[in-house]
């Protein structure tokens, strides 16, 4: 068993840690460590005592010890790995990110990536990332950073800008959730029983939650012409998939709108359509609540995310009172298997979030924050070619690369002039609102977070 320490920032963490800890205990071939350092620290306690109830368990094969760490300092000396898995501010704030700017007509259904919410929400992201980054620079230089973190971009962005010699890089789940249903459709149509996802091989290019396969193939089979005669077939009722860590309709959709893009462009977008809509054209999905209901996904209230926080509360404990215990099982997130290919244990290919200095995608700016796959292996991070991003794509991104070059640098120097830029280059909100609202806009979007800012705006 190889013994590594991991350092798992956030460690207060509900809802990622709960998966990454039972991914933990299913693999046998690592152990250690994990040092859990959250700003909520009776969230990070409880965590400890879950951890190593899980680890304790007859059918934990991975054993684990699990500890609360009081400064950042301690919990990232002698790391072998960092996890970064933080809410920056609250859910009061990200009401306020989701909600404010449905004043002028603007809807998110998530609103932590892209859009208004987004932008906002890096403000505040940007600082706590870049603290984590002049940490891990002084107390764990060598160590592989994994960041979970939205905005995921802007989170890598950060960490390299802060520190480049860094080993950072981001995951996400989107790209599998696609996957899924390209097997879905071979399960439904074409009798194909014996697949996992696994066995879907694409080519993955773009930004995250932003992402498209230009290539997707089965075995023998080129999934695209199979992609688009069940598109044909099933435009109007699309094809059910919910979350796998909620279970819950507020997350499902139709993937009518990744079925929408596909007819507009020929590519097969590779997220959620929640995503998805926040990175086009507001009036094509997202002009008003009817026309999210017409697309047949969902706009997800802070307001349940709220009641949601509350119900992972007091399952937190009741899984640390006894009174619940937590089902062991493969989650299909795939941190614990880099982790054991940067170990040297396996080789590995997935998509991951990184800089493009290899030129992986051809056409977008070697200081973007691309997605596409990459080989793990030990110490070792490859990105493979992806290829250049097609025309019509490379127009739909470009704009997002230039919002997160100015959000980092409005983040940097508390300019708020810089903040209505971006908001004035966003599609879901340039064009739509006058100047004057959309400053305006702005600015009570930033105060309203202002609580989680650096001293720099408070004179802006």
């Amino acid at each position: 068993m190889t013994d590594i320490k991991i350092a798992y920032i956030g460690g207060g963490s509900r809802g990622w840690a709960w998966v990454f800890m039972g991914d933990l205990s299913q693999e046998a071939q690592l152990g250690g460590t994990i040092s859990l350092y959250d700003i909520d620290r009776d969230a990070a306690r409880q965590n400890e005592k879950l951890g190593n109830m899980i680890s304790a368990k007859n059918e934990a094969v991975g054993k684990w010890k699990y500890r609360c760490a009081d400064t950042l300092s301690e919990a990232l000396t002698g790391a072998d790995f960092v996890i970064v898995s933080i809410l920056p501010g609250t859910f009061d704030e990200m009401d306020s990110d989701v909600h404010l700017p449905e004043r002028v007509g603007i809807y998110q259904p998530v609103g932590d990536t892209a859009g208004p919410g987004g932008i906002i929400r890096s403000l505040r992201t940007i600082p706590m990332i870049a603290e984590i980054a002049q940490a891990v620079r002084e107390y764990a230089p060598k160590a592989w950073v994994i960041n979970y973190t939205n905005p995921m971009s802007i989170c890598i962005k950060t960490l390299y800008h802060t520190f480049p010699e860094i080993k950072a890089f981001g995951c996400c789940h989107e790209v599998f959730g696609t996957q899924k249903v390209l097997m879905d459709i071979l399960k439904k149509d074409h009798g194909v029983t014996e697949i996992e996802r696994h066995d879907i091989k694409v080519n993955v290019l773009g930004i995250n939650h932003f992402t498209w396969f230009d290539y997707a193939s089965y075995k023998e089979i080129d999934l695209f012409p199979v992609y688009r005669d069940f598109i044909e077939k099933n435009f109007e009722t699309g094809i059910n998939e919910k979350d796998e860590h909620w279970a819950n309709s507020v997350f499902s959709s139709m993937n009518r709108v990744k079925f929408d893009l596909f007819r507009k462009y020929g590519y097969i977008a590779a997220a959620g359509d929640r995503h998805l809509a926040e990175f086009v054209d507001s009036n094509l999905y997202l002009k008003n609540p009817d026309t999210v209901k017409s697309w047949h996904f969902t706009l997800t209230t802070v307001d349940w995310r709220k009641q949601d926080l509350k119900e992972r509360q007091e399952k937190a404990r009741r899984l640390v009172s006894g009174e619940q215990s937590l089902t062991l099982k493969d989650s299909g997130e795939e941190g614990v298997l880099l982790i054991k290919a940067l170990c040297g244990l396996s080789q590995v290919i997935s998509n991951v979030n990184i800089p493009n200095t290899a030129g992986q995608i051809g056409n977008l700016p070697v200081d973007a924050i691309v997605e596409t796959n990459a080989v793990f292996s030990r110490d070792s991070i490859r990105p493979v070619f992806a290829g250049d991003m097609p025309e019509s794509l490379l127009n739909l991104t470009l704009p997002h690369v230039k919002i997160h070059d100015i959000v980092l640098k409005a983040a940097l120097s508390c300019d708020k002039d810089l903040v209505i830029r971006a908001f004035e280059a966003d599609p879901l909100i340039g064009g739509k609102v006058s100047k004057d609202e959309l400053s305006k806009l702005a600015i009570d979007m930033i105060r309203n977070t202002q609580k989680y800012l650096p001293e720099g705006w408070t004179a802006n």
